[in-house]
């Protein structure tokens, strides 16, 4: 599919990246009370009464009135903006979403009492929520995606940082918003072009450029110093309400990762040093979330040994667990303990190795087992004492870390928070079996350090889920 964009003739509002985020929950939400609404009348129907306030009042359990919320949890992964413009992830999304709703009832079904819950009135629920969800999401793409509502943004610098932003917009699709050209004071690059846009002048005539283009925002990417002439006429377009924004920040914005090889030494001190919170009330909720999820996840773990053990030894004998040194928060090393799943002579050279997509060291029962993830559940006794989180970046082995720290930037800033059973690495990014993926990885590793918080954590538990569901685990 093409991602060349066609000039629009006319603009009406043009919608920030918060702006879209609103509607998309609005819209989540109205319909999940009217899929509530349907639900109620089903389980009306079903008991032989009608839809009213005693109904409501009497008949109908506080819980059942959680479920809309519930609903919107499982849809985390779509109000990702790039997600939530095309028909395909959206209709995955409202699916695994409608599947996950589906086991959590039989789950609490099947160990509660009979007769206990309402058959008619889940399913309804999660039907009509899936249905109604997926015709306002085709309604939202139809509508907010189309260039009526599109920024129109100028790109200031066209070294190195402006086409490297311009080539992942030009990646996009659909395009993020309307990128009109770039500008640059080289006279060597008057009339070039950059991954498809113009150069449109110089920072001379950026005032100018401005009005002609209709621009409603100005991305920064320059890291030289600056020319005086530029410097004044970008206060002054913020003067007349044009957004200035630097290009890390739209980098994070688009990829939600961190751009580590355009950014300066000192980026690290200034933005996880001043800037990323540590301790207080999320380090407690956060701890808490740990003990509860390794609890339940022990559980889990007491019931799959039984068939995963044996499975593992028929496949490729002891032992069944596989135990390693890993480094932990401030590069404290702590012993991980998973599944085996790798040949008992993965590492017989003793030189530790980063895995890969088809990895010939896996074993049979081990792909089946990393791809359920359910090698993964002895670490949750890491989580119970500590040693690691249910969210972070990946635990990586000492050796790793003193190579690829020699050749990544930023390598080791990882080990400012706890290493994760999952992490945001993770759901958005397969093996790195390269530097070059290596710092990828890293990158969206630094955006999690950088902005975490409590519904950065669900949102990457609830993406685990939808990943293990869908069975496309690494």
């Amino acid at each position: 599919m093409s991602n060349t964009q066609a000039e629009p003739k006319k603009f009406y509002r043009r919608l920030r990246s918060g702006e879209r985020k609103i509607i998309l929950l609005t819209g989540d939400f109205l319909v999940t009370l009217l899929a509530m609404l349907a639900a109620l009348y089903a389980w009306a129907v079903e008991d032989w009464l009608t839809l009213s306030l005693e109904f409501v009042q009497v008949r109908i359990p506080f819980w059942f009135y959680l479920l809309p919320f519930v609903w919107l949890l499982l849809l985390t992964e779509l109000y990702d903006e790039r997600r939530a413009s095309r028909r395909s992830e959206v209709v995955r999304g409202i699916g695994v979403a409608a599947a996950i709703a589906l086991v959590l009832y039989l789950l609490v079904y099947f160990t509660s009492e009979p007769s206990a819950l309402p058959r008619r009135g889940v399913a309804v629920f999660i039907i009509s929520a899936a249905v109604f969800t997926l015709l306002w999401r085709f309604l939202y793409i139809r509508i907010f995606t189309a260039p009526e509502f599109m920024r129109r943004v100028l790109i200031v610098g066209a070294g190195r940082a402006g086409s490297r932003l311009s080539g992942i917009i030009q990646g996009i699709y659909p395009p993020p918003f309307y990128l009109v050209g770039l500008i640059d004071d080289d006279p060597g690059k008057e009339n070039e072009t950059v991954e498809g846009y113009p150069i449109l002048g110089t920072g001379a005539q950026l005032l100018e450029i401005i009005e002609k283009e209709g621009v409603t925002d100005i991305i920064f990417a320059i890291s030289v110093e600056m020319n005086p002439v530029l410097f004044r006429s970008l206060i002054k377009a913020e003067e007349l309400g044009i957004e200035v924004t630097t290009m890390p920040v739209v980098y994070e914005e688009l990829l939600k990762r961190v751009p580590i090889t355009l950014l300066q030494s000192d980026w690290i001190i200034r933005q996880f040093f001043d800037v990323v919170p540590t301790g207080g009330l999320y380090e407690l909720v956060k701890r808490l979330m740990d003990i509860l999820g390794a609890l339940i996840g022990l559980l889990g773990l007491v019931f799959i040994f039984p068939p995963v053990a044996l499975a593992i030894l028929l496949d490729s004998g002891r032992p069944i667990f596989y135990s390693q040194d890993r480094l932990g928060k401030n590069g404290q090393v702590y012993k991980i303990f998973k599944f085996r799943t790798m040949s008992q002579d993965a590492e017989e050279d003793g030189e530790a190795k980063l895995a890969s997509e088809n990895d010939t060291r896996i074993t049979r029962v081990g792909r089946f087992l990393r791809k359920s993830h359910l090698d993964e559940f002895p670490q949750f006794f890491n989580v119970l004492r500590g040693d690691m989180s249910l969210t972070g970046p990946r635990a990586e082995q000492v050796e790793l870390v003193n190579i690829l720290q020699e050749d990544v930037p930023f390598y080791r800033a990882r080990l400012l928070v706890k290493p994760g059973l999952t992490g945001w690495a993770q759901v958005n990014y397969g093996y790195a079996a390269t530097v070059a993926q290596t710092i990828i990885k890293l990158e969206y590793d630094l955006h999690y350090i950088k902005h975490r918080n409590l519904w950065l954590d669900l949102t990457i538990l609830f993406r685990t889920i939808g990943t293990v569901v869908g069975f496309r685990g690494q």
